[in-house]
Order: structure tokens, then C-alpha cells, then sequence
């Protein structure tokens, strides 16, 4: 008995140091900087239009009454500011659009990388044209900046899959999430009366994006490329070694190295599969469905339409102006934590709970949140009920449909496939969040209190979807959640494995020669089989 409770001690402890040994100091410092000066800046350049609105309107209005001698009229202004708060979304499409090239020719790292050209062309253009006395320079500025966000949330929700063990590749792919709620949190804080949020200081707001750019370009380069890309599409086996070993920080990569061979091996082709074949790929057919499924609803569910214009929610709410750009704060503050807690639990609650229970908290709290806007000119204290349903649909969000869907594309799909994957994902992502952006006060202005119902009815269709389809993916292989699919796709595990092109294919025995010819060479510590 005494043995028995022993052994059991010593599996729970051998578990503890397992999972801290998983946390490698490069590991942290690569998705801490990575996501800095990606998905950080994505979150950032969501929030920071907001306090300077007026500002920039003062500019458009004052440019043009230079330009052209008559001030320029409402309808138009409207239209200008319309279109330089969505036009970012334009960017990110395009951005969506050109990473699968990129991606594999550069490799995930260099990609990030890359990526700070257009971010630092973006912020000279923004920050200088009030200097320059060009609203255009801003609008560029914004649909570049779009480029360098539609990039990022691809490239690192790939980078971080691929570079994370299986055992906290959740809590690792919630740093992309966090890192976008820092951003919305710090561009809220900078756009306080008290910093940036003045008339002769909003370019700064834009000048600021340079310095995540800056740190990535210092810090970023000392770190390994993706350990997977270079052994499944440079077969660069040394380099793949040392990237694991850095990554996981030990000696002995062997166990890992034949891992992703295996993988290969069965996979029998890592060349890239482009989106049009992926689509026509029966085996990953309802993986595909299930990624747009929840890319779509990440944006429909209504959140950006609270960023986009909080203030006016705010000041529906009842909020004096001068007031809201710190109540403001607290919605940055709120989504932060929540994704942090999410980061924290996904590894022990899994992503069907925080996905499926987020958009039912959100259906919850988008119901009050209607009875409450709709009543509170008859009730003094309802303006308060309002603030916390916004506080609590964001911390809904935040705990899973926040971040899950990045996390959730890099689960599904197998190396060839994943670039293609993330292409699908971002142009679902954002297609959505430009219609969202140009929408929803259209749907405000005729629905009035009613407009959140539209948003219920989305989190209940997306919800509903992933409690009958979606699988539980916590720590489980590539092929044990494609065989989790298989019966829903129709096919078995063996024409999963099978279901490649030919003219793509790569024999089993060539790649095993290519890697066996690795091992012979020392390039290896252990022989891979």
C-alpha cells in the first residue's frame, strides 16, 4: 500500500516537473516577443482611432477647408472617417491573402520579421501626416498597418504552434489573445487626456507602433525558425535539432525529432497545399467548415462592434463625456484578465468548454444588456447594468472565443496544410470584421437597443454548431483529432493518412533515405526508424 501511494507521489511529481521543463526560457522570450510586435499592434490599432476621433475629424475638416476653401460637409466627413476606421480590415485581407507564399518561402520567424516594414512605414506615414497636412497619409497608413496585422495573425498563431510542446500548446496559443488585449488596453491608457489624447499629440499615437517593431527586430533574430518548418519543408535536420533542443531546453531531442518524422512519414507529403486543393480535401472538410465557423462568429459575435464605438455605448449609457475614457479603461483592463485566466485554464478545461460556455455567457449578457439599454430612461441605476453587461460580454469573449479559433487552426491541419489553412481563417477574419466595422451603425441606427440581438442570435448559431461538431483537441496528436473527424468526414483514419495528391506526393521510402543519410552523416544524436 505504502509503495502503491509512493509510486503514485512520484507520477504526480515526475508530472510537475514535466510540465515546468516545458517552459524553456527561449520559448517565453520568442511568443513574448513575437506576439509584441504582432498581435499586440493588431490589438493596439483596434483601440487607438477611439480617443482621438474628434481630433483627426478637426484635421479632415481643416485640410480640406485648405484644400478647397469650404469646409468639408457631414455626410462626407462621415464617410472619410468611416472609411479610415475600416479600411484597416481591407489591409488585413490583403494580408490574410499574400502570407501562404511568404510563409513558405521565408519560413514562420523571418515572416514575423519581414512583417515590421510595413508596421514602421505605416506609423511615419500616420504619426507625420499632420505634419504633412495629408489626411491620405493617414488612411495609407491605416490599410498598411491592416497588411502588417493580416500577416501577424497568421504568422504567429503558426509560428506558435509549431514551436510549443503538445502538452501546453493551448496555454502558448492564448498568448496571440492576451497580447491583442494588451494592445486594445494600452492604446486606451495612451489615448488618456493626460498622455496622447490631446489636439497637438495624437500623431504620437502612431508614432508609438515603431517601438514593439523595434524590440521584435533586436530580439527576435536571435531565436530559432519554427523546428518543424525546417525539418518537414527545408529538411534541415541539424538546424531542427538545435531548434528543439533551445526551445525545450534540454540535449536529448531525439523522442521530439522522431515525432515530426513519423508524422511525415505518414503524411507522405510536405509540399504546399494550396487553398483550392485544401478545400477539395474530403478528409479536412469539416475542419475547414469548423475554422470558418468559428473565425466568423470570433468577429460577427459583436465585440469589435463594441471597440469600434465605445464611446458612443458609453455615452448611450448615460455616461458623462468627460468620464468615459476612463470607464473606458476598464474594458481594456477586464479583457486583459479574462484572456490571461484563459491562458492559464485551457490546458485543464480544455477549448470545447471556454468556446461553447463563452458564446453562452455572451447570449446571456447580450439579452440583459438589450432590456437594459432599452429601460434605463426609466430607471436611474440601469446605465450602471448596461456598463456591466459590456464589462461582462468582454470577459466572456476573452475566456474562450477570444483566442481559441488561432489556437484551434494550427490543431487541425497538418504542415502542408496549415499555411493554406490560415489563409481560409484570415480571410474569413477579416471580411468579418470589415462588414462588422461598416454595418453596424447602420444596424444601430434602425434596430436602436434591439442591434445586440443581432449579435445573441450569431453566438447562439456559432455555439450550438461547435456543441454537436467540435472535438476536444487538449493535448491530443495531429492524427488522433483527424480520427476524431473521420466519421463526420466520411472517411477512415488509413484514407485520412492517404488522402494527398499524387503529383505532390513524396514517397515514404525517399523521405526515410533522406532523413536515414541525415542520421548516418552525425547530424542526429539518436537513429530515427
Amino acid at each position: 500500500m505504502e509503495n502503491k501511494q509512493q509510486s503514485n507521489s512520484e507520477r504526480k511529481e515526475n508530472k510537475v516537473v514535466k510540465k515546468k521543463m516545458n517552459w524553456s526560457g527561449s520559448l517565453i522570450v520568442a511568443s513574448l516577443t513575437g506576439a509584441f510586435g504582432s498581435s499586440f499592434l493588431y490589438g493596439y490599432n483596434l483601440s487607438v482611432v477611439n480617443a482621438p476621433a474628434a481630433y483627426i475629424k478637426k484635421f479632415y475638416n481643416e485640410t480640406w477647408e485648405r484644400r478647397y476653401g469650404f469646409s468639408v460637409d457631414e455626410s462626407t466627413l462621415t464617410l472619410l472617417w468611416s472609411i479610415t476606421v475600416s479600411i484597416f480590415a481591407i489591409g488585413g485581407l490583403v494580408g490574410a491573402i499574400i502570407v501562404t507564399p511568404i510563409v513558405k518561402f521565408f519560413g514562420r520567424k523571418c515572416t514575423l520579421l519581414l512583417n515590421n516594414v510595413f508596421a514602421v512605414t505605416a506609423a511615419l506615414l500616420m504619426s507625420l501626416s499632420l505634419l504633412a497636412g495629408s489626411f491620405e497619409m493617414l488612411i495609407l497608413g491605416r490599410i498598411i498597418m491592416g497588411v502588417d496585422a493580416g500577416i501577424s495573425l497568421s504568422a504567429l498563431p503558426m509560428y506558435l504552434s509549431e514551436i510549443s510542446p503538445k502538452e501546453i500548446r493551448g496555454s502558448l496559443g492564448q498568448v496571440t489573445a492576451i497580447f491583442i488585449c494588451v494592445g486594445v488596453f494600452t492604446g486606451q491608457v495612451l489615448g488618456l487626456p493626460e498622455i496622447f489624447g490631446k489636439e497637438s499629440r495624437w500623431p504620437y499615437l502612431f508614432g508609438v507602433i515603431i517601438v514593439p517593431s523595434l524590440v521584435q527586430v533586436v530580439i527576435l533574430p536571435f531565436l530559432p525558425e519554427s523546428p518543424r518548418y525546417l525539418l518537414l519543408e527545408k529538411h534541415n535536420t541539424s538546424k531542427a535539432e538545435k531548434a528543439f533542443q533551445t526551445f525545450l531546453g534540454k540535449d536529448d531531442v531525439s523522442h521530439e525529432v522522431e515525432e515530426v518524422l513519423a508524422e511525415s512519414r505518414v503524411q507522405r507529403n510536405t509540399k504546399l497545399v494550396s487553398v483550392l486543393q485544401l478545400l477539395r480535401t474530403r478528409a479536412v472538410r469539416w475542419q475547414v467548415i469548423t475554422v470558418v465557423i468559428t473565425m466568423g462568429c470570433y468577429q460577427l459575435c459583436g465585440l469589435n462592434a463594441i471597440w469600434y464605438y465605445t464611446n458612443n455605448i458609453f455615452s448611450e449609457a448615460g455616461i458623462n463625456r468627460e468620464t468615459i475614457p476612463y470607464v473606458t479603461l476598464s474594458t481594456g483592463a477586464v479583457e486583459t484578465v479574462a484572456a490571461v485566466f484563459s491562458g492559464l485554464v485551457i490546458e485543464r478545461l480544455g477549448r470545447r468548454p471556454l468556446l461553447i460556455g463563452g458564446f453562452g455567457l455572451m447570449i446571456v449578457f447580450f439579452a440583459v444588456l438589450t432590456v437594459s439599454l432599452t429601460l434605463q430612461s426609466n430607471v436611474q441605476w440601469l446605465p450602471y447594468l448596461s456598463i456591466f453587461c459590456i464589462l461582462a460580454i468582454i470577459a466572456s469573449f476573452c475566456i474562450g472565443p477570444g483566442g481559441i479559433p488561432f489556437v484551434l487552426t494550427g490543431e487541425f491541419f497538418q504542415q502542408s496544410q496549415r499555411p493554406a489553412a490560415f489563409m481560409i481563417a484570415g480571410t474569413v477574419n477579416w471580411l468579418s470584421n470589415f462588414a462588422v466595422g461598416l454595418l453596424f451603425p447602420f444596424i444601430q441606427s434602425g434596430l436602436q437597443t434591439y442591434c445586440f440581438l443581432v449579435f445573441a442570435a450569431i453566438c447562439f448559431a456559432g455555439a450550438t454548431y461547435l456543441f454537436f461538431v467540435l472535438p476536444e483537441t487538449k493535448n491530443k496528436t495531429l492524427n488522433e483529432i483527424s480520427q476524431a473527424f473521420a466519421k463526420r468526414n466520411k472517411v477512415s483514419l488509413e484514407m485520412q493518412e492517404m488522402n494527398h495528391y499524387p503529383e505532390e506526393r513524396k514517397s515514404s521510402a525517399e523521405q526515410e533515405s533522406n532523413f536515414t543519410s541525415s542520421v548516418d552523416n552525425g547530424e542526429t544524436k539518436k537513429g530515427i526508424v
